[in-house]
């Protein structure tokens, strides 16, 4: 099982981080350790002191695939959780200044929990039109629709498949809206699509 992510795949969120907007999706991985599961709280690691939090909806693979072309593209996903790409910023920024890979200020240990439940796609009446938010210590810090992406599920799935083989049970992170920020110990982090309760996450 592998974890693919999508960067800068929502304007609004390459403005607040003033990057460039990329041509292609920017593709990153994390490994297996860093899924978190059922609920199980984070604990915050001793190399960073600025852990931010970045939610994202999350397609589930359903069979194997190479060189996948766009229209096909939707049968090779039967399912969509949301998931929270925890980043460590301020390694993350030491890293980039130095043109370092920034894959330690993403996939360290317990870096990537995802919904204990993934709802199918037969559930989504339109896979362009989602609403998805969290909520932190109830306050809705980051809202999100998959029409704002810049690059959608198909497109996603095509793309990576030139490159990396796509197995059934491999987890795509599809990207986060605006509103980024950090957590500290206590922090309480809920998720949404729609109104279905995707997960309820402790910071310790």
């Amino acid at each position: 099982m592998k974890i693919l992510c999508i960067g800068r795949n929502y304007a609004d969120h390459i403005a607040e981080l003033q990057n460039e907007t990329p041509a292609a999706p920017v593709i990153f991985a994390k490994p297996d350790t860093a899924l978190l599961q059922r609920n199980q709280p984070f604990f915050l690691p001793d190399f960073s002191q600025d852990i931010h939090y970045e939610v994202e909806l999350v397609l589930r693979i359903c069979k194997n695939g190479k060189n996948i072309e766009e229209k096909f593209a939707p049968t090779y996903f039967d399912a969509i959780g949301l998931g929270i790409d925890f980043t460590a910023r301020d390694l993350q920024s030491q890293l980039k200044s130095k043109g370092l890979p920034w894959e330690l200020a993403k996939g360290f240990d317990g870096s990537a929990p995802i919904s204990q439940e993934f709802k199918p796609v037969a559930e989504f009446p339109d896979l362009k039109n989602i609403d998805f938010r969290l909520e932190v210590n109830g306050e809705v810090r980051q809202q999100g629709n998959s029409s704002l992406m810049l690059h959608d599920f198909s497109k996603i799935i095509s793309y990576i498949s030139q490159f990396i083989t796509l197995k059934m049970g491999d987890l795509i992170f599809t990207g986060t809206p605006s509103g980024v920020g950090p957590v500290k110990i206590n922090d309480q982090l809920v998720g949404f699509i729609g109104e279905d309760k995707m997960f309820n996450l402790a910071v310790k």
